[in-house]
């Protein structure tokens, strides 16, 4: 049975696990110390337009701007833009931008990417707010559809369903995976709370100028909830009471008939410990993964992709080396695909595969990796593996990634990973000496090395700093700090004016200084301690409760057993004495319907003006009631017109057989 954990015993993360038994399927964690923008609305303003990158930069109520691009600006906010939206497309009459934004312009955004290192986030005008089965955008007319992970029959059935509800004129849905099944009355119901928020947003956009948040996106909780959230998930356990109150409370108000599968969990054992799912979280965090049978994969981060390495390693159960590299790399195409979720990697992904000589092998390593990306909530768009064993992918960016809120860069080699050795360091630091001793008017060069660095210099390259300060007439001054490790360091030119002007120079044991740098670290949790935004706009709930689903009971079921027991309920030995009382029979059928009977007298008038041709349709008749009366002994349904019009015919068929036996 699958499970969704909700882990909040720490304040300073939140984790939300969806586990299959005991294996773990989807990971998502929330740093306190972080502060999570995608899919908030904020007032913003203009502050500067950029031609040249057809984007305006704005102010949203931050410390750092966002980018805004010309063509995620809505029309409503351009020159005519009325006009040209009832005339047509209007795309090419946009215009330039510098004609038609200006510095100090007012505008509603919604963040589609979140800051990224030193890259602000991304804004747009087009909002989009999700709900449980729809997603409403409330400025785009032409962005609605189906889900592109609904496939098939579902499709369709989700696009009939949209199409019954009443979408205001200007605005379009898109229906989510969780939509499926669901009727018009409970889309129309998530629609009209989409709605209400929509219209709470706009109004409080109008109460001041400025940059401001009018709306942010719910907490993990209820985004948990309302993403991940489907019917095969049997339970919600939770192990804090904030935390259970908060889920039980959207789910009274968005999925009723759900709301037993919200428990608490309360045992002494902790939550993820329970699940045994802590060690597998860890593996989201480590560069190498191993594999079941001995191979491994390797996940380096770079400027520009995410390169996954795949490693026979320790494999050595294959009969060949075609098929050890086979089995490895489809090991691994199922790991790459779950810690693609896990770490929610984004952005271009290379996979260097082991090299398989078989293309058959190829083509079924990749539809391996295709399946297995069949569960991501992510847009995945999949390459071939090429001539060189490389297959490239491109994965959709839904939140920040595992490293980003969990790393920060290393204070030493400043996130590249390596660093030059001590001989390396003294050698370039020569160098550099060197430089700086041959400009005109050198007096003195001071140079602050680490410990070991200086070690370096003062005795295996202590000629090659004496020569130097021979050469060019200046004086070397190595000072060992011990506060600086390699490869840093911090080279100073005095002249001779500098020298002459300023007091003697302290002692060299004197002279070390202290870097100031700031600490990463702490400066992430002074961040964490300023006071954020409140947003204008929160608490709306729905005006109207959820309508609670049907039962899967059909009503158009529940007529037939009625009309097929009905008849059953009439023993043999009845229908033959029936045939011997038949004025008290003719009232019974009367009430039911006197219009037929005035029907079937006009037809008794008809057939005596036919008889040859009448006789023999009531003989056929006859015989078709007969037929009826014996697959009702047998019990098969009927429907209640099938009944009704059986009934009236019965009086009929009894003259027919009467007049056949005198």
């Amino acid at each position: 049975m699958k499970r969704m954990l909700f882990n909040a015993t720490q304040a300073e993360e939140l984790r939300v696990a969806i586990v299959d038994g005991q294996k773990l399927i989807d990971l998502d964690i929330e740093s306190a110390s972080k502060e999570q923008r995608k899919s908030n609305i904020y007032k913003s303003v203009i502050t500067r337009v950029e031609p040249s990158l057809e984007a305006c930069f704005v102010e949203y109520g931050t410390d750092r701007h966002g980018f805004l691009p010309f063509k995620e600006i809505g029309k409503q906010y351009l020159k005519g833009g009325r006009r040209d939206s009832e005339d047509g497309d209007g795309e090419g009459g946009r215009g330039r931008i510098q004609d038609q934004l200006r510095e100090g312009m007012e505008l509603i955004v919604q963040v589609d990417k979140d800051e990224r290192g030193n890259k602000g986030a991304a804004l747009t005008t087009y909002i989009s707010l999700a709900g449980r089965y729809l997603v409403l955008m409330p400025n785009n007319p032409r962005g609605g559809g189906v889900s592109r992970r609904v496939e098939g029959e579902d499709r369709n059935e989700l696009r009939d369903a949209i199409n019954g509800l009443e979408v205001p004129m200007g605005m379009s849905v898109i229906a989510r995976t969780a939509g499926i099944g669901r009727t018009t009355e409970e889309l129309q119901w998530d629609m009209n709370y989409l709605l209400q928020l929509w219209h709470a947003v706009e109004d409080a956009a109008k109460l001041q100028t400025g940059a401001f948040l009018i709306y942010q996106e719910s907490s993990l909780v209820i985004r948990a909830i309302r993403d991940y959230f489907h019917p095969d998930i049997g339970e919600l356990l939770i192990d804090t009471e904030a935390i259970y109150e908060q889920a039980q409370q959207f789910m009274s108000h968005v999925m009723p008939g759900n709301v037993n599968r919200v428990k608490l969990y309360k045992d002494d054992v902790p939550l993820f410990s329970r699940f045994q799912i802590e060690h597998q979280i860890e593996t989201a965090y480590a560069r190498t993964v191993p594999l079941p049978a001995g191979g491994a994969i390797v996940i380096d981060h770079t400027e520009a992709l995410v390169s996954v390495d795949v490693n026979s390693a320790r494999a050595t159960k294959g009969t060949d080396i075609e098929a050890t590299a086979f089995d490895t790399n489809l090991e691994a195409a199922d790991e790459i695909a779950r810690q693609l979720r896990l770490r929610d990697l984004g952005g271009l992904i290379v996979i260097d595969f082991i090299d398989m000589e078989s293309t058959k092998n190829q083509r079924e390593v990749e539809i391996r990796l295709k399946d297995a990306l069949k569960y991501d909530r992510a847009r995945v768009q999949l390459g071939k593996i090429s001539r060189f064993g490389l297959m490239e992918l491109s994965r959709q960016r839904l939140r920040p990634a595992l490293a980003e809120s969990a790393y920060i860069p290393c204070p030493r080699c400043h996130g590249i990973g390596h660093i030059r050795g001590t001989e390396s360091s003294a050698l370039h630091i020569l160098r550099i000496l060197q430089e700086e001793a041959m400009k005109e008017n050198t007096a003195q060069v001071v140079a602050q090395v680490p410990v070991d660095v200086g070690t370096f210099l003062l005795n295996e390259k202590r000629n090659e700093v004496m020569s130097i300060e021979t050469r060019f007439k200046v004086n070397v001054l190595l000072v060992p700090n011990r506060h600086l490790e390699t490869p840093d360091y911090k080279i100073q030119r005095l002249r001779h004016d500098d020298l002459n002007q300023s007091e003697p120079l302290p002692a060299s044991f004197n002279m070390v200084e202290q870097p100031q740098e700031t600490d990463i670290a702490e400066q992430m949790k002074e961040d964490a301690k300023e006071p954020r935004q409140e947003a204008v706009v929160k608490g709306i709930t729905p005006s109207q409760p959820a309508p609670i689903p049907a039962e899967p009971e059909p009503k158009s079921a529940m007529p037939l057993p009625v009309a097929a027991v009905a008849p059953a309920s009439v023993s043999w030995l009845d229908v033959i004495l029936g045939w011997f009382r038949r004025k008290p029979a003719l009232p019974a059928p009367a009430p039911r319907a006197e219009k037929p009977r005035e029907g079937r007298d006009q037809r008794r008038d008809a057939r005596d003006n036919r008889d040859h041709r009448g006789g023999d349709r009531d003989r056929n008749r006859g015989q078709d009631r007969r037929d009826g009366r014996r697959d009702e002994r047998r019990g098969e349904g009927r429907t209640e017109g099938r009944s009704e019009s059986r009934n009236e015919g019965r009086s009929d068929n009894r003259d027919n057989r009467r007049g056949g036996e005198r």
